[in-house]
């Protein structure tokens, strides 16, 4: 029936509270019960009881004695632990003033009969905030003790200094702790802000004097005035770039005295500057001025004024006399120089334009060069046709006239006729081969992966004679590698090589070309046991038109290296020379080998058959030209062949329905009148003959969509002039009854 939590006073009472209604029952069942023995039993019964509650009355009374003694004890502890304390303490339980020290409580004497325990911490703030004691402070009181309120148990708050009548400053600080607790502590900071005080007036003093000696040792005068206008501090400096006298310039001296003097004694950019009423204007709305001054005493000034954060302003004087006179005396040299450079201009300009018509009269002379470039290309694109036209007619029928008189008293010249022929033939191929890797650089190289063995066996086969004639053997030591080159300007510095190595070694001396490799490259070398080349020589050798100086005269111009210098330099490969005056040369180009190529060669026209027997053949030559005609129809007659000529396709096709059956083979110009070409006449012969008549295109054209197209329609490209030796062979072969049809070559007799 009692709670033992309970507070012992709250015990007590209920205790009381329970005998009072025990007795109240036992004295109305005495008076009602019928019996005396009962009514005694219940008495005593109820005796016990009343003795045993009020034994427990009495051990709960002293038990709550001696909790009121504990407690009376605690308060004095407090009250005296509290009145030790060196600053105010006072505690707010649910925002009721519980407890405070004396400290607190005289801290604000007028607020002393309202420092009574159930004060709201709300009133006490608010009555702390209007009382005669409180001079100022800086913080929100109500917003500390807003902030203490959302804050944590235990978290501090930032404190608040106030300040008190008597120079007395306490800083106050609010903390929850607990949940419904919050205290207030007044710590007296008297002490420390005086301290402060004092310490910031003494630094203020240093500093003052450091300012002002710091303005002593300026280079630029200072003076400082206050809001009002007077003078506050100032330099000698200051003094001095004015020219004001000691009397004038001092402490409290009005801005516009100083402004009357500097007037009668200097020259300002404004007039109105000596205004004292124009500066506190101009500082006012732009929180500077600036002005510069022309003293009598020969000084120009720049002045600055500034506004301080105490309302007054800085005045600032810089000598800036050196500045202006040699600015003055750089505009003078700026003036004199831009006179030179003006002149200089002029005379850049005149030059200029000097150059500029010598670079249009370059440009001209460039433009007709390039035209005569231009002009000499198109040349050489005519003259291949029309030069080798004659030169084919020429070569045939001077081939026909030396197996006509071979055994008559006329055959040696014209044998010397053919050998002065060849050599004509020769330097004209040189020429133009020179023209064309001049006029078109390298874009008259066609590339392409080739097989060194068949170019070294071709040119052996081709210059095997000319070795025979001269007494010089000749050996080759071919090898099947692959290179990335042009066949027929490698061909042709392949036999240049060979044709100078026999040219210029003696009779009974020997000729060696092969091939080896190095790394990944083939290096090509020709060797002879010639005249040599002597070390000087060696660096001119391969310009046009030279030749060493130990070579005889009438063996040749000086073309055949250049060719193969410019070859080489053009399709990325290497020549050098090493020789040795009457011992022999080696001269070597330098390839990049293309792996996986298969060594093998390409079929080539045979060469040597028998040519003792008649060409019991059908010829039809298409050939416009009639000494080409002439000089063709000779040749083959004589090697018993019976010849149909017709300068054009219609004519060709005329002859075949004449015959009624088709040729045995067709030689044919490319070339022809107007837009007929010998593709054509092949085409045309072969459609209406319906048979694939095996066919040999001639003509002047070097290019490689000939060969190509050659390739596609089955039919070989001989270039003119034509070859006699392998003209025959290439024929019989060609006309072999056992030759696939297939098996017709498209590619040039010079290609590999």
């Amino acid at each position: 029936m009692i709670d033992q939590d309970a507070p012992l006073e709250v015990q007590v009472v209920r205790q009381a509270k329970i005998i009072d209604a025990l007795i109240r029952r036992a004295n109305r069942q005495h008076e009602l019960g019928n019996s005396a023995y009962s009514s005694f039993q219940s008495a005593i019964s109820l005796q016990a009881q009343v003795w045993a509650k009020t034994r427990d009355l009495e051990r709960t009374t002293s038990e709550l004695a001696n909790v009121r003694d504990d407690r009376e004890r605690t308060r004095k502890n407090l009250t005296e632990a509290l009145a030790a304390m060196e600053g105010g303490f006072a505690l707010f339980s649910h925002n009721s003033l519980e407890v405070c020290n004396d400290l607190f409580q005289s801290i604000t004497p007028d607020l002393l009969p309202r420092l009574v325990r159930g004060l709201k911490i709300d009133e006490y703030i608010d009555a702390l905030l209007t009382s005669k004691y409180l001079v100022s402070t800086d913080g929100r009181l109500f917003g500390a003790l807003a902030q203490a309120r959302r804050s944590a148990v235990g978290t501090p708050v930032t404190a608040v200094v106030i300040e008190l009548l008597g120079d007395r400053f306490f800083q106050v600080n609010l903390q929850r702790t607990s949940t419904h607790n919050m205290i207030i502590l007044l710590t007296d900071i008297s002490r420390i802000v005086r301290q402060n005080r004092s310490e910031t007036e003494t630094l203020i003093d240093q500093q003052a004097h450091y300012l002002q000696a710091a303005f002593e040792n300026m280079t630029s005068g200072v003076c400082t005035f206050a809001e009002d206008g007077t003078v506050k501090m100032y330099n000698q400096r200051f003094r001095q770039l004015l020219g004001l006298p000691y009397t004038l310039l001092q402490t409290g001296v009005e801005l516009q005295r100083l402004l009357r003097h500097v007037r009668a004694h200097a020259v300002a950019d404004d007039a109105a500057g000596f205004e004292e009423a124009y500066w506190l204007d101009r500082l006012k709305k732009q929180g500077r001025f600036r002005a510069r001054l022309r003293h009598s005493n020969g000084r120009v000034l720049d002045m600055h004024a500034h506004v301080l954060p105490d309302g007054g302003f800085l005045v600032d004087l810089g000598d800036v006399s050196a500045e202006i006179r040699t600015a003055e005396m750089l505009e003078n040299r700026v003036a004199e120089r831009t006179a030179e450079l003006t002149e200089a201009n002029n005379r850049l300009r005149q030059q200029y334009e000097e150059k500029a018509r010598v670079e249009e009269k370059l440009r001209e002379a460039k433009e007709r060069a390039e035209a005569a470039v231009s002009s000499k290309t198109r040349f050489l694109a005519a003259a291949s046709h029309d030069l080798l036209q004659p030169i084919n007619a020429a070569k045939l029928m001077i081939s026909t006239l030396k197996d006509a008189t071979r055994e008559s008293s006329v055959f040696p010249m014209v044998d010397r006729l053919q050998s002065s022929f060849t050599s004509t033939e020769q330097l004209l191929h040189s020429l133009l081969d020179i023209s064309r890797l001049d006029s078109s650089d390298s874009a008259a190289l066609s590339p392409s992966d080739i097989c060194l063995g068949t170019l070294m066996q071709g040119v052996y086969d081709d210059q095997k004679q000319l070795a025979e004639k001269k007494g010089v053997q000749l050996d080759v030591v071919p090898n099947m590698l692959f290179v990335r080159s042009d066949p027929v300007y490698l061909l042709r510095s392949i036999q240049n090589l060979v044709v100078n190595a026999i040219q210029y070694t003696p009779e009974g001396g020997r000729v060696l070309f092969g091939c080896r490799r190095r790394g990944d490259q083939v290096v090509l070398e020709v060797w002879d046991t010639g005249i040599g080349i002597s070390l000087k020589d060696q660096a001119r050798i391969f310009e046009e038109f030279t030749r060493a100086g130990n070579v005889p005269l009438g063996t040749g111009v000086g073309l055949g290296l250049s060719i193969v210098e410019r070859t080489c330099r053009h399709l990325g490969h290497e020549v050098t020379v090493k020789s040795k005056p009457g011992v022999g040369s080696v001269f070597s180009i330098a390839m990049k080998m293309v792996e996986g190529q298969p060594a093998q060669s390409e079929e080539r026209s045979p060469i040597g058959l028998d040519e003792s027997h008649d060409l019991d053949l059908i010829v039809l030559v298409v050939e416009d030209d009639p000494d080409v005609m002439f000089a063709m129809t000779s040749k083959l007659e004589q090697w018993g062949a019976s010849v149909l000529g017709a300068p054009s396709t219609a004519q060709a096709l005329q002859h075949v329905r004449d015959m009624g059956i088709p040729p045995d083979i067709i030689l044919a110009d490319y070339q022809l009148g107007g837009t007929d070409t010998g593709l054509r006449a092949i085409k045309a012969v072969r459609e209406l003959s319906e048979a694939q008549v095996p066919a040999i295109m001639i003509t002047a054209d070097r290019g490689d969509h000939l060969l190509r197209m050659g390739a596609e329609n089955g039919f070989t490209v001989l270039t003119k002039p034509v070859r006699i030796r392998k003209l025959r062979p290439l024929i019989e072969w060609l006309t072999q009854p056992q030759m696939p049809e297939a098996e017709a070559l498209g590619t040039d007799e010079s290609r590999p």
